[in-house]
């Protein structure tokens, strides 16, 4: 399968919900596989928070206007899963995926220009909410004539986004499958995000979001993403993956010392994080994660209301909980889960045993592939 590049759809000028405007905005994405006659074998598939819309294959180069494409990135996130033959099978499906608006990888983001400035939007970048995502992906499936997606496929925040997909269109897609997401963002996730916003907005390099033409918040930025990895791998894996070395991180300590190789190990997580992401576009982003609520982004009186349109549009859901994850807990795909049933949608939900955690869906592709070819071949 040859590998693609980034490629730039235009959107115009764009109102958001809460108010916000962005001049000339646009969204990266890019495709694999081929589109079938009838524009029936499409897939939309959605990234994580920090993910990019190269989901598979080899890309070394950097998409346009974008200056943090670390090596880490140049591999597909989810090459074991998406590709010939595989679980996503790109020798029969038409896979998409797009950079996030208010990304950092090509799309309109914090660190782009303003047309009307000439100047980096920075702190004018208006907060996103996971609505407006989806309001700029639509234009994308009109792009290619697609009125109907066989499936999406989101993981983690990117479940949130295929679950108001399919509420907010249901005429636009026909199979469902949101993994280790939620319904709505819990109170104890709200808290560590918030714990992350502060990191960032208290560095002293941040400048209420303009930091473009001075130095980055990279310290603010790395304590967030340390926050936030202790969410995503497991404490086992953590010890496993935990270097024998100790590190000392002199930027981000002066009278602390390193004492253990944990400490180090995290030390390295959150100041390589900061070398392939931008604060601003981190921020956005766990704003809108901490205000999710599927009803509120679909427009629905209620969970039976929102989600009755997708019983009615004849979707089918694949649920995917990991019973490690303390990201997204399995409670929270059990609420999603109630809500379809009580809607009377075609549901199942699978439990991932797994001892890796939340990144269990990025490492251990052959826990899901049985279940997603079984539904992306009905």
């Amino acid at each position: 399968m040859p590998d693609t590049t980034s490629s730039i759809l235009p959107l115009g000028d764009l109102t958001l919900r809460e108010g916000g405007r962005i001049p000339s905005a646009q969204i990266a994405y890019a495709t694999w596989g081929t589109l079938n006659a009838d524009k029936s074998n499409a897939i939309l598939i959605f990234h994580a928070l920090s993910g990019t819309h190269h989901v598979s294959g080899h890309h070394p180069e950097a998409p346009a206007g974008c200056d943090l494409w670390a090596e880490e990135l140049h591999d597909g996130w989810w090459n074991e899963m998406v590709g010939p033959g595989k679980a996503i099978d790109t020798d029969r499906f038409f896979v998409i995926c797009a950079n996030y608006l208010g990304g950092c990888y090509g799309s309109s983001g914090p660190a782009s220009i303003n047309p009307e400035t000439g100047k980096p939007f920075g702190s004018t970048f208006p907060h996103l909410n996971v609505a407006d995502l989806i309001e700029t992906q639509i234009p994308l499936l009109d792009h290619f004539g697609i009125d109907k997606l066989h499936s999406a496929i989101g993981p983690s925040v990117g479940g949130l986004l295929a679950i108001t997909l399919a509420t907010r269109h249901p005429e636009r897609v026909a199979r469902v499958i949101p993994i280790a997401t939620g319904f709505k963002t819990t109170v104890l996730n709200r808290l560590i995000l918030f714990e992350q916003i502060l990191a960032i907005e208290n560095d002293k390099h941040f400048n209420g979001g303009d930091y473009y033409e001075n130095e980055d918040p990279r310290i603010g930025l790395a304590l967030a993403r340390m926050i936030s990895h202790k969410t995503f791998v497991h404490l086992d894996t953590f010890e496993k993956r935990a270097r024998e070395k100790l590190v000392e991180e002199e930027e981000m300590l002066s009278w602390f010392q390193v004492r253990d190789t944990f400490q180090s190990y995290m030390l390295h997580q959150g100041k390589k994080f900061t070398e392939r992401f931008d604060a601003n576009t981190y921020l956005r982003i766990i704003d809108m994660w901490s205000r999710y609520n599927a009803v509120i982004q679909g427009d629905a009186d209620s969970p039976t209301d929102l989600f009755k349109r997708c019983q009615e549009a004849g979707q089918k859901f694949l649920v995917f909980s990991i019973d490690s994850d303390f990201c997204f807990f399995p409670e929270e795909q059990a609420e999603l889960v109630g809500h379809l049933e009580a809607a009377e949608v075609d549901t199942m939900h699978i439990t991932v045993h797994s001892a890796k955690g939340h990144d269990s869906f990025l490492l251990e592709p052959e826990l899901y592939t049985p279940h997603i070819r079984e539904l992306l071949a009905d």
